[in-house]
């Protein structure tokens, strides 16, 4: 199992060897910008480096909506971040399961996600895997309750959708991190990521603000969250603050090995 983190974008390579890591995370634009993103600087190093590479998308996009000035552009910064992620030579591309109103169908909500891949597929398909990820809370979302995301999958899996389990949101959520990897694999076959985060709020709070997984304010046992690592069987990435961050890669590489 390899295990790294999300960085800062400037210097990512810079970062990794900080945090010794395996395994790099980091955005290729603003996060809350629509803006397509711009060759990397270090784009050739990455690409170059033995470091396993993630990109995660911006917060903005959102698939699922039914409101057309953010589901047409989402789509088009989805397809223009694949490409950017393929350009450094990166494994797939973070994406949030996003939501719809208050007032709409969930179903509607899925059925925006397949258009997603379908319009991409007769394009020739992405340029790097998607990575569909959970979310920790709203009624109407696409991947906070399970039974969603399997309903999510009867949409997409068949295009090859991948799956990135976030501890924190899964936790936010009120899902039971013991019985949690096997259920998602039950569903989508499959967890390409795991973002182990640890989480400052309670159990089933809704609320997504991440925590080191040792030494910091979390509320989830560190040893929990090791065992969903090492459960997983995919790579993982610390969306933990930055300054914990080394700490938390080697008690996770520690705590795995010895599994």
């Amino acid at each position: 199992m390899k295990i790294g983190a999300h960085v800062r974008d400037d210097d990512p390579l810079s970062a990794v060897a900080e945090r010794d890591a395996e395994v790099l995370q980091f955005f290729l634009s603003d996060p809350q910008g629509w803006k397509a993103p711009k060759p990397h600087p270090h784009g050739e190093a990455i690409k170059e480096s033995p470091v396993e590479v993630y990109i995660h998308s911006p917060y903005l996009i959102n698939v699922a909506s039914m409101n057309n000035r953010i589901r047409i552009p989402s789509r088009k910064n989805v397809t223009q971040h694949a490409n950017g992620a393929a350009e450094i030579g990166a494994k797939g591309l973070v994406v949030h399961g996003g939501h719809v109103g208050s007032a709409e169908d969930v179903e509607e909500g899925l059925v925006n996600w397949r258009k997603l891949f379908e319009r991409e597929q007769e394009k020739g398909g992405f340029a790097v895997p998607i990575l569909i990820e959970n979310t920790a809370g709203g009624d109407n979302a696409m991947t906070r309750d399970l039974d969603t995301i399997a309903r999510l999958w009867d949409k997409v899996g068949e295009f090859g959708a991948g799956f990135c389990f976030d501890t924190c949101h899964a936790y936010a959520a009120g899902w039971d991190l013991t019985e949690a990897v096997k259920k998602v694999k039950a569903i989508t076959g499959r967890i390409d990521l795991v973002h182990l985060n640890n989480s400052r709020d309670e159990f089933g709070s809704t609320r997504d603000r991440h925590a080191n997984v040792v030494g910091g304010d979390g509320t989830i046992d560190p040893e929990v969250l090791a065992a969903v690592a090492a459960e997983a069987g995919a790579p993982v990435v610390v969306e933990t603050p930055a300054g914990g961050q080394a700490a938390d890669i080697a008690y996770v590489r520690e705590r795995v090995a010895s599994a």
